[in-house]
């Protein structure tokens, strides 16, 4: 998956009740929408995002789109005027849901937040996430008559064994074919998703997958390190000892490897997990990482928008049915009050520290790094209590982070440590 999850918090009722909207931001604040899709034919074992089981034949595609344009109706007038950048819809699998079903959800959106002066530079990014069992040329083109201008194939590893192990449907050739029919399909732009570091599989291996995805021809390749996450089957495996894992040496070697062959291939590393030809940068996934406002549609879908002078950040119920069942209340409630009833699960208020915390954490993975003293002083707040700048003092003696005027960055040959060097700046 190629969408950052924000950190989850809960509030109080109380607390959650006694948020109203304010005044709107100004329409040249520019906006990122999220749409979730929750369902997949099968759920994978390593995958912590919200995902539910279901046959292709019982998806209800009409009627989950119905509710998304009800929430779409009633947030779009809470939020105001917005400047588009880019439409990311997720899942689940979102490739599942019928092109006529996406291509409403998407006419909603720009309806909402289009902008009418909109044209080949400056119209949005519109991504949507793909598995190769629910991909084909045929339906890549009812995806492209609907409005999708990228997609993001989930093609995860190119070794039959390891596909199994990580619980894909799909084997070696028929992701490759995704990816195939992806390219000759005439979209602007095709990303692919590659899982690297899995038990039993050596770097050299890791590369080769890499240099065969990007010689077909993608101008954007996400590569992840396997991450075993609580509540997922592979983290209930690895806590009583039963999964086995690949050493952490070798994964360091197979994130080098991958780095090292995709840069041959002519691709820029810019952010930790994510590679780019000819700047074709994941516009949706860089307003997460520079802490754009996004908002969420769709069941278990979160949403960080701005109300005023305040920035909130939320989550849909991660039930479709109750998501579905509650949408005739929705045009009536204030979706950001207790009042709205089985939509909402989480509403976190954030305060200015925490924002620029989030910034520092979701900033320093870009290779571009990020400008302390600027994202501070749009906030409001003091870039260096003591504590962070002996720590950044100590990570600059030794070597771990780099200062460029005011922009730190982390170092390339440091990204392994990447987790740790933000850490203590938090």
């Amino acid at each position: 998956m190629t969408a950052a999850k924000p950190p989850q918090a809960r509030l109080p009722s109380a607390a959650a009740a006694g948020l109203k909207a304010a005044t709107p931001a100004p329409e040249t604040a520019e906006l990122g929408v999220y749409v979730h899709f929750p369902w997949c034919l099968k759920k994978c074992p390593y995958c912590d995002f919200l995902s539910v089981a279901s046959p292709a034949a019982d998806l209800r595609h009409e009627r989950y789109a119905d509710a998304v344009l009800t929430e779409l109706e009633r947030r779009a007038r809470e939020l105001g005027p917005r400047r588009l950048k880019s439409v990311f819809f997720g899942g689940g699998t979102p490739s599942l849901w019928d092109p006529e079903q996406v291509r409403r959800v998407l006419a909603g959106i720009l309806g909402a937040f289009g902008n009418p002066e909109t044209n080949a530079e400056t119209r949005p990014e519109v991504t949507l996430e793909c598995n190769p069992t629910s991909f084909n040329g045929a339906r890549a083109q009812g995806f492209i008559a609907a409005g999708v201008n990228r997609f993001s194939i989930g093609v995860q590893g190119l070794e039959a064994g390891r596909l199994q192990f990580l619980g894909r449907l799909h084997d070696p050739e028929s992701a490759l074919c995704s990816v195939r029919e992806a390219l000759a399909s005439g979209v602007e732009r095709v990303s692919a998703d590659l899982i690297f570091g899995v038990a039993g599989q050596a770097p050299e291996v890791a590369a080769a997958e890499a240099a065969t995805l990007a010689e077909l021809g993608p101008t954007h390749l996400s590569a992840y390190a396997l991450t075993i996450e609580p509540g997922t089957q592979f983290g209930a495996l690895a806590k009583k000892g039963k999964l086995p894992l690949l050493d952490e040496g070798r994964v360091a070697e197979s994130f080098v490897a991958v780095e090292e062959t995709l840069a041959a291939q002519g691709f820029e590393h810019y952010e930790i997990s994510n590679y780019a030809r000819g700047g074709a940068y994941a516009v949706h996934n860089l307003g997460y990482w520079r802490g754009t406002e996004y908002l969420g549609l769709g069941c278990g879908a979160w949403g960080t928008v701005d109300f005023g002078a305040e920035r909130v950040r939320y989550r849909n119920t991660p039930s479709p049915e109750r998501y579905l069942e509650s949408a005739k209340d929705w045009p009536h409630a204030a979706l950001l009050d207790a009042g709205a009833g089985e939509l909402i699960s989480v509403v976190e208020p954030l305060d200015r520290e925490t924002l620029l915390r989030e910034r520092l954490l979701l900033g320093l993975r870009l290779a571009q790094g990020i400008d302390i003293d600027e994202q501070a002083a749009e906030l409001g707040v003091e870039a260096w209590p003591a504590d962070r700048k002996r720590a950044a003092q100590r990570l600059l003696e030794r070597g771990r982070i780099v200062r460029h005027g005011s922009r730190w960055i982390i170092p390339k040959d440091q990204w392994l440590f990447a987790d740790g060097t933000i850490s203590d700046l938090l």
